[in-house]
């Protein structure tokens, strides 16, 4: 199936770095989109290190790729490191050459890349369909939360076919994609660590917990988790770190990046069973926040959530201009703050928060409080 959808602000994003940097590393999970958004850029060649013929051209890379001047793609970049070097001296030679690196894997998985690259090379994430690129009717939201962002999930012919598509992604992710990245884990054992990592989506991290959960040593639980990060299936959100006054909450949150591949662990296979899912609170937070920072696009090193051993507690914190924003998630009709998230104010001196619920209504509640529908997250990004 073709995806109707262009992604004109991540293609313009690329453009623009690529005219300040000589590289671009476009990272982000498999089947995201990756490959047909830099097919949209003006470019001279592409290399796929999946294609063996592009593999085979690539054992002499350098005569390859010193000959071309412009804008080459080069995918799944991460099974050839060695060329990493090769790169940085073609383009200290020639400022003309530009390459658009792709990967599935973050750059804490690619070394080489930021080590030979080093104040050439940009990074770029790309994450799955936002709020703002499939938004047509409040059936979209109900339909993006459900299904995710993965392209081929969110546009099946239907739910069922949606669920069948994630099982079927999970199962080539871990059985494929896991062992060319040089990972060597049991398949079963990284599903049930997974699986398992379901229930506590939303949660603040108790790494001895997992473990005792699990069976296995805290380094182990560390080690599993930093794949699973690495390669942009979870979030593990920092806590918020600089108010010396206060006793905070040291471990990180973890959220699923893709509300569908949470889902699809859950079993929730159409809204109906999500609403009544115990855990629709915790999906609805974690759908929300995600959303937030892709609109917002400030870096993920800039989010934090705030949580103080008094009870004062904002889901997610950033910085803009200078100014501290907040947002806060509520699924309920009306959403009330509790007085933990009033002392969170206070001690972060919180410029406006974001209140992010399931209906349909904005509203200004006070000077520093207004609440948000879930469909309107893009306009907190714009400023409106």
């Amino acid at each position: 199936m073709s995806v109707p959808f262009t992604r004109n602000a991540e293609r313009e994003s690329i453009l623009s770095l690529l005219e300040q940097f000589s590289a671009v590393s476009l990272v982000g999970p498999r089947q995201i989109g990756k490959t047909t958004l830099a097919h949209s850029l003006p470019h001279i060649q592409h290399f796929d290190l999946e294609n063996p013929r592009d593999a085979m051209v690539l054992e002499k890379a350098q005569t390859a790729l010193e000959r071309i001047k412009g804008l080459v793609i080069i995918d799944e970049v991460q099974r050839k490191p060695d060329l990493f070097p090769l790169l940085r001296y073609l383009i200290d030679e020639d400022k003309e050459r530009k390459y658009l690196l792709l990967g599935s894997a973050s750059p804490s998985l690619i070394k080489n890349s930021s080590e030979s690259l080093a104040g050439r090379i940009a990074l770029k994430v790309l994450s799955g369909f936002s709020i703002k690129e499939v938004l047509d009717s409040d059936k979209d939201i109900e339909k993006h939360w459900l299904r995710g962002g993965y392209p081929l999930s969110f546009t099946a012919v239907s739910d069922k076919a949606s669920f069948t598509w994630l099982e079927q992604y999970v199962a080539t992710f871990l059985n494929q994609d896991i062992p060319l990245l040089g990972i060597r884990i049991p398949s079963s054992s990284l599903y049930r660590f997974w699986s398992m990592l379901s229930h506590y989506h939303g949660q603040i991290l108790n790494y001895s917990e997992l473990a005792r959960s699990f069976g296995v040593s805290d380094f182990t639980i560390r080690h599993y988790l930093e794949i699973l990060e690495g390669t942009f299936m979870i979030r593990l959100l920092l806590p918020f770190s600089d108010n010396k006054g206060k006793r905070l909450i040291k471990a990180p949150k973890i959220y699923f990046r893709d509300s569908g591949l949470f889902h699809s662990f859950l079993g929730v296979t159409d809204f109906q069973s999500l609403q009544r899912q115990p855990k629709i609170g915790a999906s609805f937070e974690g759908y929300a926040i995600e959303e937030c920072i892709k609109a917002l696009s400030l870096g993920d090193q800039h989010f934090s959530f705030y949580r103080a051993h008094s009870g004062a507690e904002i889901d997610l914190v950033w910085e803009k201009n200078g100014l501290r924003y907040g947002l806060e998630c509520k699924y309920a009709d009306v959403p009330r703050l509790t007085k933990g998230n009033h002392a969170a104010l206070t001690d972060l001196d919180i410029q406006k928060l974001f209140v992010v619920y399931p209906g349909k209504e904005r509203r200004m509640i006070s000077n520093q409080v207004e609440w948000v529908p879930v469909h309107l997250i893009p306009e907190i990004a714009n400023g409106k």
